[in-house]
């Protein structure tokens, strides 16, 4: 057990002591916990201010277009960072905490459902997979075509 002994502490008693004593095992909860917290803060302040902000880009611009675009950029930059915590939390408490063959599964199974959703949250705000290239998404620059693929150019206006 780790603990803090303090004057008039005695040692194996919890509860009123002026004593604080604290095994690993509650501490590594708590930090996970904390995790877990701050996850579904950011995804609630993220999107209780991307909200605001899509509320006020409305009233002032009157296109939807927009700014509803860029609230679901907010939302799904807000739910992908709350989830990363929440997934720390997870792992923390469950491979620090108790690392059985059970506990690791469920975490693995988590982390897939998360990942899968991360994935497809990432393909909606950026238009592309991850792992392409930002060029993948907007397809061939023109310099890149070669010449004889290029369109035939546009006679001038007279």
């Amino acid at each position: 057990m780790v603990g803090i002994a303090r004057r008039g502490h005695v040692p194996g008693r919890r509860g009123s002591c002026p004593g604080v004593a604290v095994s690993a095992r509650e501490v590594v909860q708590w930090i996970g916990g904390l995790l877990d917290l701050a996850g579904v803060l950011v995804i609630a302040v993220g999107v209780l201010v991307t909200s605001v902000a899509f509320l006020r880009g409305y009233r002032r611009d009157r296109q939807r277009g927009d700014a509803y675009r860029s609230y679901r950029q907010g939302v799904g930059r807000a739910i992908l960072l709350g989830l990363e915590l929440l997934v720390a939390g997870d792992i923390i408490r469950s491979v620090a905490v108790s690392p059985t063959f059970h506990s690791v599964g469920v975490l693995a199974l988590i982390v897939v459902v998360r990942t899968l959703l991360s994935f497809t949250l990432e393909v909606e705000l950026e238009g592309r997979w991850p792992w392409q290239s930002r060029a993948a998404r907007s397809g061939p620059s023109p310099e890149a075509a070669a010449p004889g693929d290029q369109p035939p150019a546009k006679p001038e206006p007279r």
